[in-house]
């Protein structure tokens, strides 16, 4: 089990082209493929089919009957409420076990011939048809143990034998999918890509619920998933055929630890145990891979679930397959390597590589790690049988191993801020993002990435977004006591916070704030600003303010975020100011606003109210007008710098 992409399943060819009969007046209806598989690479929602498709593509001659034109407009009726449930749902297209895994983490898979126990325990669970079954299985263990790669050969298991209904795999800090937002429509839309039978109910759903969409997740799946699988078990005579001859059907949820909405998750997990107590005949499973987190333990270890800890399958021998197999493969394709064996003999040794195996005590994230740093073909100082003995040296675990990766570029140019932004970012960006935002070139940032790739994922391409091995280095970043000289303290959301307030307000003031909204930095410069105000107490968050006193561009951006914020620091709920610290703050507030005019490079223009400055504007006249519920009542200076900032924004 490594960070390697496996082979994709392709789908049997078809019959190929059969020669064209004499008659072309009349042709039969021909089945000339039974096609079943993924389409992953959706540029048009017209075209789209979202996770796997199962049944049969009629492609139908022309003839004196009409039968031709009604199975084209059968197949043209099943492509549009495809379409239409994709429109309704928008489901992720990239959080299900064919996403791309190099683009969208996790990227493991397991060797072949590596977790077979395991792997045949949940196959059994998952086949089992007994009443007296669980409906949920939940396998637990410790950072690397290999639980994502698992849950995506059972994925694809499942897939090859027609019984799974979707997949979602959680990943940190990456948008939606760290989210439970989408988590149901996504699984509603692989629902009825499975089973079309259950197409129908599920649209039903939406267009009878009005503001469905909008109600939480335990109402979405409700009425998107659980209760259109069993309108069509009991609707299809098909189904029930492959409960009856193979075993119930599957749904596969990875990293569930991974997911920041940690209320959703415990109401998730109650209501699916109630609605399985409810219908403990209903022929679904679901199958549920997480760290040992308490929101989520305290609710599965019940005698509603089956529990497989992973620790107890983390075996030597499968350690010791992966291992062999890389080197092997590393080798054939590594020069200096193989000059090296035809002097010197066998590299590693079986010895050596027994250490090693020894060393690593049953964890794949940090074999394929070490694996990595071993042959880094970045650095050309050591060679990989010199790099080698040092991996001995490395304390078991991930933390030496990254702090060493880490140290390689701590010299670089900019490592500091690409880091910190790498670590905090709430979704991946490109290399060509980072950069700007952070207002350097993108060879800068390259120059930082390049020395890293034993435990960052860096794409071919500039414009793709680069992503972590393993969100543990997220939390080896974060964590003082972990990474030393390498923390990333949550302060520098700050950072993060005026650089893309500085962005937009560039654009906006540009006339360019059309495309804003999709931008990382219109949807989450406030989000990093509020994520710094909660790990800063409210007393040392204006004061937190002076982080940016660095900058040697303080212009018009500056002077107004710090205007803004300092502003907003002093009316904030549960902020608690002495009268005399807030006079001292919004004073600060009103120099700040005199210099940010003084710096505007149009001041006498009447600003026309874009979105963005409405936002602010809009905001901060909401706090003046609800100012004298606070203790500042009747104070002159209080409304004094907002409605100089209203005026001055013409609105």
């Amino acid at each position: 089990m490594d960070d390697r992409s496996v082979p994709s399943e392709e789908a049997p060819s078809g019959a190929g082209n059969p020669e064209e009969p004499d008659n072309l007046a009349y042709q039969e209806p021909r089945i000339v493929q039974n096609f079943y598989g993924s389409v992953n690479n959706i540029q048009d929602l017209e075209n789209a089919n979202n996770g796997h498709n199962y049944g049969t593509l009629n492609l139908v001659g022309f003839g004196p009957s009409n039968s031709a034109a009604r199975h084209q407009q059968d197949i043209n009726a099943i492509d549009q409420a495809a379409t239409n449930l994709i429109r309704l749902l928008r489901p992720i297209l990239d959080a299900s076990h064919n996403r791309d895994r190099k683009l969208s983490p996790p990227d493991s898979a397991c060797f072949a011939g590596t977790r077979t126990d395991v792997i045949r325990r949940i196959v059994a669970w998952a086949d089992s048809t007994l009443l007296w079954n669980t409906h949920v299985l939940w396998l637990y263990g410790y950072v690397g143990c290999g639980k994502s790669a698992i849950a995506l050969a059972i994925a694809l298991g499942f897939e090859r034998r027609k019984r799974l209904v979707g997949s979602f795999f959680f990943f940190r800090n990456t948008g939606d999918r760290s989210r439970m937002t989408k988590f149901a429509t996504t699984l509603a839309c692989q629902l009825a890509d499975a089973i079309p039978e259950a197409a129908p109910f599920i649209e039903k759903a939406v267009k009878t619920k009005p503001g469905l969409l909008q109600l939480n997740v335990v109402a979405q799946l409700r009425h998107l998933v659980y209760e259109p699988f069993k309108a069509a078990a009991r609707s299809a005579g098909r189904l029930l055929w492959t409960t009856l001859v193979e075993g119930p059907f599957l749904i596969v949820i990875d990293g569930l630890d991974e997911c920041e909405d940690r209320q959703d998750v415990e109401d998730f997990i109650d209501d699916m145990l109630e609605f399985f107590k409810n219908n403990l005949l209903v022929p679904l499973r679901f199958f549920i891979t997480s760290r040992v987190e308490q929101h989520i333990q305290g609710r599965l270890k019940n005698n509603q679930v089956r529990l497989e800890n992973l620790i107890n399958d983390c075996s030597r021998d499968d350690i010791d397959t992966f291992m062999t197999t890389c080197f092997e493969e590393e080798r054939k394709r590594n020069p200096v390597i193989k000059a090296y064996i035809q002097k010197h003999g066998e590299w590693p040794t079986k010895a050596d590589k027994d250490k090693l195996v020894d060393h690593i005590n049953g964890s794949f994230i940090f074999a394929s790690a070490l694996f990595k740093y071993i042959v880094d073909p970045t650095d050309y100082q050591l060679t990989p049988m010199e790099r080698l003995p040092h991996t001995l040296d490395m304390n078991p675990g991930l933390d030496t191993l990254y702090a060493q990766t880490l140290s390689r570029s701590q010299h670089v140019p900019h490592f500091t801020d690409v880091i910190s932004t790498f670590a905090l970012l709430f979704e991946p960006l490109s290399i060509v993002k980072i950069a700007e935002l952070l207002g350097i070139e993108a060879y800068r940032v390259v120059h930082v990435f390049l020395n890293l790739q034993a435990v960052i994922h860096i794409p071919g391409t500039d414009d793709l977004p680069v992503t972590m091995c393993h969100t543990s280095l997220r939390d080896f970043l974060t964590t003082e006591t972990r990474s030393g000289a390498f923390f990333v303290p949550p302060s520098y959301h700050l950072n993060l916070s005026y650089r893309c307030f500085s962005l937009n307000l560039e654009d906006d003031l540009s006339r360019h704030p059309w495309y804003l909204h999709n931008t990382y930095r219109w949807r989450f410069h406030q989000r990093h600003w509020k994520k710094f105000v909660a790990t800063t107490p409210l007393q040392s968050a204006s004061a937190g303010l002076e982080q940016l006193s660095h900058l040697s561009d303080r212009g018009l951006s500056y002077h107004l975020f710090s205007f803004l914020h300092a502003f907003f620091c002093v009316f904030e709920e549960g902020s608690d100011y002495a009268p005399i610290q807030a006079m001292e703050i919004l004073i600060s507030c009103i120099d700040s606003l005199a210099l940010a005019l003084e710096c505007d490079p149009a001041p006498d223009r009447s600003v026309p109210c874009s979105e963005i400055e409405h936002e602010h504007a809009t905001t901060l006249k909401y706090h003046v007008f609800h100012a004298e519920t606070k203790s500042l009542r009747g104070q002159s200076w209080v409304p004094l710098g907002s409605r100089l900032l209203v005026s001055h924004l013409d609105i």
